[in-house]
């Protein structure tokens, strides 16, 4: 599994429904369980954006395809960002660090 940082906008059409966001959020949450995922967190925030989301997608194209499915609902324009723990951050630098040294 792969995590993903998701940081949304809504648009116009979203600002102009937010009563429904409640059932959206339902909608989102299936279709990400559908597609072998979970989200693991869900944030309103203050600022340029006004979500965050954090998934754990089994690989770019599920999460590539739930993208696009939100996107054609048009209520978020989201931007997605592949995420690294600290272990697997971590082992990346010592990699590099070995191949420093050959």
């Amino acid at each position: 599994m792969s995590i993903y940082i998701s940081l949304m906008r809504l648009t116009t059409k979203g600002l102009n429904n937010l009563d429904g966001s409640a059932k959206r959020r339902e909608l989102s949450e299936r279709r990400v369980a559908s597609l072998g995922g979970c989200s693991k967190a869900f944030f309103a925030t203050l600022g340029i954006y006004d979500f965050v989301q954090v998934f754990d997608m089994p690989s770019n194209e599920a999460m590539m395809e739930y993208l696009l499915k939100a996107r054609q609902d048009g209520y978020v324009d989201p931007i997605v960002l592949p995420a690294f723990d600290v272990e697997s951050y971590g082992n990346i630098v010592k990699t590099i660090h070995s191949k420093e040294e050959l």
